[in-house]
């Protein structure tokens, strides 16, 4: 059996059980009163989380996961999708760990996925990633059912890979009919001035909202934003149109690392929900 142990545990968040607990009980608390409960009843298929360490970024994370917590919908398997900052592995490769252990526990990859059509299975790719390990604990803390993961890393974010991914998590399920939840792991904009990096993140958000794929791509070429994770947002957007109804995205917390530590170059964070408006007569 191959077990995924933690790599960032003690840098990127807590090396004890205990103290991951308190700390995201602790910005749960401080986010109780901003956080969108109103979204729990949505149906939503996933949301885009950013992957920095728990001090800078779990203030904008826990947003999404606290409405997944109290939601009340007991999902089957959640697909991590990240992307690759370390250069190991395929295009897109899934992870070829029976289990993934963090400092709560162990979880197993869901293997009845496996594989995707279009993909590779390893366990290089996140061996010494971030971007996915740090939504387990999580996951963990906030859900109290057992459930599997899927991660997925992306190496080469285009469109085309957004949509083949999307397609192929979708028609998996349609034979495997599980409950299903897309995580797409991202930061945004790094090292710019606050100003800059909110100008610049809301151009990529524009054409989230508007669920233009093509549009996310084309503008972070042209402008030279550094969204690390606009593949799996991406698919995250072709997977919830795959769905019947309005595809509808929602931010539930943005900001950055200058307001954890004061400087005049940061890191954007911002969670999103994704959902499917039923259509009405």
């Amino acid at each position: 059996m191959k077990i995924r142990k933690p790599y960032v545990a003690g840098r990127f968040y807590p090396s004890g059980a205990a103290e991951i607990k308190k700390q995201l009980a602790g910005l749960v608390e401080e986010e109780r009163k901003n956080i969108r409960y109103d979204l729990c009843n949505t149906g939503f298929t996933g949301g885009v989380v950013p992957h920095a360490g728990y001090m800078f970024s779990a203030r904008q994370a826990i947003h999404f996961f606290e409405i997944l917590r109290v939601c009340g919908k007991r999902f089957d398997t959640f697909f991590i999708l990240n992307p690759n900052h370390t250069g190991i592995g395929k295009e897109i490769e899934m992870d070829g760990n029976d289990l993934w252990e963090t400092p709560l526990g162990q979880v197993e990859t869901d293997r009845d996925f496996y594989p995707l059509e279009g993909t590779t299975e390893s366990t290089e790719a996140q061996r010494h990633e971030h971007s996915g390990e740090v939504m387990l604990p999580m996951l963990q803390y906030f859900l109290d059912y057992p459930f599997r993961i899927v991660p997925i890393t992306l190496s080469r974010q285009n469109p085309e890979n957004a949509v083949a991914v999307a397609r192929a998590v979708y028609e998996a399920n349609l034979k495997l009919k599980k409950k299903i939840c897309i995580i797409a792991s991202s930061d945004f904009s790094h090292f710019l001035s606050p100003e800059e990096g909110r100008m610049k993140d809301q151009l990529v958000v524009d054409e989230i909202l508007k669920f233009n794929s093509r549009g996310v791509y084309e503008i972070i070429r042209q402008n030279n934003i550094s969204v690390c994770g606009f593949g799996p947002i991406m698919a995250l957007m072709e997977y919830t149109l795959l769905h019947p109804g309005t595809a509808v995205a929602e931010i539930l917390k943005r900001g950055h690392s200058g307001e954890v530590i004061p400087s005049s170059d940061v890191v954007d964070y911002i969670s999103m929900l994704f959902y499917n408006q039923k259509q009405t007569k």
